[in-house]
């Protein structure tokens, strides 16, 4: 592992943080003109794209949030409030509590993802440049490709 950074590699890092934070920005206004707060808009995003072998319930999406449990029971709170998602009772164990997306939160978070995914469309190439700057700006050092390779097989290098 690489002790020091060159000025390039301090570069490449600003480089990353800024398009992320460009993507953020627009991610969280058009939130915003949705009538959303953005974590509101991504607790959203969260329970419709949660993996399958996960069950949305509050400890899913505070893991996938990474909030604390009380900040995305508020978030809940909220949206439920105003119609955008609804609480269920689990199958088998009736304190388990489910969260869906309501008629009103679908058509507002599909909205919400095609501007979203439009936007990346223009943005992306930047960020992915800025991210294999980042990721291959290693001096002298195996490509990441080669270490998680040698990873998987259980050998490291000291």
């Amino acid at each position: 592992m690489e002790k020091s950074l060159t000025l390039s590699d301090y570069r490449s890092l600003a480089e990353l943080r800024y398009q992320v934070r460009r993507f953020l920005h627009f991610s969280e206004q058009v939130a915003r003109k949705a009538g959303l707060e953005p974590q509101q808009h991504q607790l959203m995003l969260a329970v419709k794209g949660l993996p399958k072998d996960q069950r949305p319930r509050i400890g899913e999406l505070a893991e996938r949030m990474q909030l604390q449990h009380h900040s995305t029971v508020e978030l809940v709170n909220r949206l439920a409030a105003a119609g955008y998602v609804r609480r269920e009772r689990g199958g088998e164990d009736r304190r388990e509590v489910l969260l869906s997306l309501t008629r009103k939160g679908e058509k507002v978070l599909g909205e919400l993802s095609l501007n979203t995914r439009a936007e990346l469309r223009m943005q992306g190439p930047a960020l992915i440049a800025a991210l294999r700057r980042v990721i291959h700006s290693k001096r002298g050092e195996e490509s990441a490709p080669k270490a998680l390779s040698r990873i998987g097989r259980g050998t490291s290098r000291a």
